[in-house]
């Protein structure tokens, strides 16, 4: 299962449901994909096939929905 937290522009952001208990984050798009840790600071854990310029902009989206990330985080992963 894959719970999709929201879309912006071209790019879904995401959780796994059976993966590591680490608070994450992940981001698709047509062009690729990433991973970004939530916890303790927010940071790149891993990507493919996405420029520095689009990761850039996907961590400041991070950063600006990290609130409402956090919070989608321990709904599903509590229940």
């Amino acid at each position: 299962m894959t719970p999709t937290i929201f879309r912006h522009k071209k790019y879904r952001f995401f959780f796994f449901s059976r993966e590591e208990a680490r608070m994450h984050v992940h981001v698709a798009c047509p062009d690729g994909e990433a991973k970004f840790w939530l916890e303790p600071l927010i940071a790149l854990a891993n990507s493919t096939g996405l420029s520095p310029k689009q990761l850039r902009e996907l961590q400041d989206i991070i950063e600006e929905q990290h609130y409402a990330i956090a919070r989608a985080w321990k709904q599903h992963f509590s229940g």
